[in-house]
């Protein structure tokens, strides 16, 4: 019966689920590095003497770094394969920050946190490419949803994490603040361990024998490459031809799509308390707020995973591009309302800016090739982290001379151009296989039925 089994139509099993928690652990460390320094900086400023040049650079540095990794990591993880580039990451983490504990200087400060942002953007295309060409179609989107999940709750750690060594670690307990990495770095490198490559991979550099091996391993010993669905085999293809034979159009779809969405969110996260004063919201409303939106934004991705497959991912972003857009449209428009008015439209924000949050990872691994999947997921991260730096350092600068109203209206802007972007270039991926969605050729005939059923399933 195997012989007749595709093995993106199998149930998702032990390995399905073991390779989930390896991936997504990357996801939960890059979520607590970029957010434990937040923590230490009020303790790391004071004891190597940081002048406010110093702050926002070591603040900033490890976007710098993803924007070097996500680049180097694509390129790396396409030319010499998932599973060697997988202990990449974790061995950066654990090293810098190991180092940030004896730290002497704002510039060695600076270093380190670059580098483990090197390893941040390294994170993203070797773990989702890795992922997804494990996983059964049927649980492709949610799989790859809940990593951003994850990023949050890694987040959430390192804030508690972090205030209870300051509180209870003493004078240079800001040291053991940025090492605690390390450890979580040691688990991901170790749970890691025994990870087969990818037999897509594999197979892309002609290398049948070990990918046969591989699925044998995986999916049974009645398993073959013969349950593989077919892929191309181009081992001399680069990354450009490959763009120039038509993923142009969808590198553009990725690029802009992710960094229209990960602006206002990097803006409204960092920034949170500063805006909500900028809309007049002080005291209990100002603090009680803050925490509100974080939670609503985990919320969003909670609900937005768990539509990825039933909703569609097409209907999914539209949907959260438009209702988002609008609730910051209308933020810039009430900005003098009620505090309950404004903390219910950017709550309302937050919850719809989910659906674009998770098909973040979810898309770029659908619509490229093997050949050049994680190097697709590496651009998407580096040129999106660009936007998010410029957001977030233009956000105090935009209020104090523009306003909130204007500043707002240039948020829903912005999610506006990710829409009409989105629109005209966001193909639908839900119930296709990996190949298929990955496949210039738009008008298969299964890929109109599966379109079709969808729509037909899912209509609103």
């Amino acid at each position: 019966m195997s012989a007749h089994i595709s093995v993106e139509d199998v149930p998702l099993s032990r390995f399905h689920r073991l390779l989930t928690v390896r991936s997504g652990g990357g996801s939960f460390v890059d979520g607590y590095v970029l957010s434990i320094i937040g923590i230490a900086m009020t303790k790391v400023s004071p004891a190597l003497g940081l002048n406010a040049f110093w702050e926002g650079l070591i603040a900033a540095s490890a976007l710098i770094g993803i924007f070097f990794g996500g680049f180097l990591g694509g390129v790396l993880t396409d030319r010499l394969g998932r599973r060697l580039i997988y202990f990449v990451g974790p061995t950066l983490f654990i090293l810098c920050s190991l180092a940030q504990f004896w730290v002497q200087s704002g510039e060695m400060l600076f270093l380190l946190r670059l580098l483990s942002g090197v390893a941040v953007g390294i994170e993203y295309p070797v773990a989702t490419a890795f992922l997804v060409e494990f996983l059964p179609k049927k649980y492709r989107g949610p799989c790859l949803a809940t990593l951003t999940i994850l990023w949050f709750a890694g987040a959430a750690t390192a804030y508690m994490t972090g205030e209870a060594i300051l509180y209870f670690g003493g004078a240079e307990a800001w040291r053991i603040t940025l090492a605690s990495t390390a450890v979580i770095g040691l688990l991901l490198f170790l749970i890691r361990l025994g990870t087969p490559e990818s037999p897509r991979w594999l197979i892309s550099k002609g290398r049948h024998a070990e990918a046969e091996v591989v699925i044998r391993q995986v999916y049974g010993n009645d398993f073959s490459l013969k349950n593989l669905p077919a892929q191309s085999e181009n081992k001399h293809l680069s990354f450009r031809s490959l763009l120039h034979s038509g993923y142009g159009k969808r590198m553009a779809f990725i690029t802009i799509f992710w960094t229209c969405s990960v602006i206002p969110v990097f803006a409204v996260y960092a920034f949170a308390p500063k805006v909500l004063d900028a809309l007049h919201l002080s005291g209990g409303w100002a603090s009680y707020g803050s925490v509100a939106i974080t939670l609503l934004f985990v919320i969003g991705c909670i609900i937005a995973t768990r539509l990825v497959n039933t909703l569609g991912r097409r209907k999914l972003l539209l949907q959260s591009f438009l209702w988002s857009g609008l609730a910051l449209a209308l933020l810039g428009l009430l900005r003098d309302g009620p505090s309950p008015v404004i903390l219910l439209l950017f709550g309302t924000y937050a919850l719809f800016i989910g659906g674009a949050q998770v098909l973040q990872l979810v898309y770029p691994n659908e619509i490229f090739p093997t050949e050049i999947r994680a190097g697709a997921v590496g651009i998407g991260t580096s040129m999106s982290r660009i936007g998010a730096a410029i957001g977030t350092w233009l956000i105090p600068v935009s209020l104090q001379t523009i306003g909130i109203g204007a500043t707002m209206y240039i948020a829903a802007g912005i999610t506006a151009v990710g829409l009409i972007v989105s629109w005209f270039l966001a193909p639908e991926t839900a119930s296709r296989s990996l190949e298929d969605a990955a496949s210039l050729s738009d008008e298969r005939p299964e890929t109109a039925s599966a379109r079709a059923n969808l729509s037909k399933n899912n209509a609103w």
